[in-house]
């Protein structure tokens, strides 16, 4: 049931709302949805609040694709998102004086799919080098209330918790077979 609403809001999308730059393939919507992979290559906590865990927030690789998706644990409802993802030794987050991620100028705010309790967005490869590193924010309210939310990782250099998560793409390439580990 969820692929099929992700396959309707994608053509919707297209359909609608892209422009010649967000075009998705209509090769790569049906492989998503076709997709029998339920495991994800990575995952971190969503931490609500610094102690609360909110949900989860996985990461995929499809085709061209980095497919990032919060995912809540049920007692949170995902508010407004936000996402900056870049190479880890370049400049890759908009960032304050003080080293505190300035969520307001994170580039990845609009994604392809929103319900109260799922998020995903999905990010082009291109640029993207084998260590990246991502941020990952957002707005939740559950049982103590709203909440700011961080995928859990390393902290920022600022006073604050904000944090990121550093990463591989050869996390998330495909098994071939060859490589047992006997």
């Amino acid at each position: 049931m969820r692929r099929m609403n992700l396959f309707t809001l994608l053509l919707f999308l297209c359909a609608f709302g892209c422009t010649d730059n967000e075009i998705i393939d209509d090769s790569l919507v049906a492989e998503i949805v076709a997709s029998d992979s339920d495991e994800p290559c990575f995952t971190t906590t969503l931490m609500a609040g610094q102690h609360h865990v909110a949900g989860s927030v996985t990461v995929d690789v499809d085709g061209d694709y980095l497919i990032i998706t919060y995912v809540s644990n049920g007692e949170w409802i995902i508010g407004t998102t936000h996402l900056s993802i870049g190479n880890c030794d370049e400049d890759w987050a908009p960032l304050t004086g003080s080293g505190n991620p300035q969520v307001g100028q994170f580039e990845y705010t609009e994604p392809i799919s929103v319900e109260p309790y799922e998020v995903v967005y999905m990010i082009s490869l291109e640029g993207l080098d084998d260590n990246y590193c991502f941020a990952a924010h957002a707005e939740v309210d559950g049982p103590t209330g709203g909440e700011t939310a961080w995928a859990e990782g390393t902290e920022f250099s600022a006073n604050g918790w904000a944090m990121y998560v550093e990463s591989t793409l050869t996390e998330c390439e495909e098994d071939d077979g060859n490589n047992t580990p006997f």
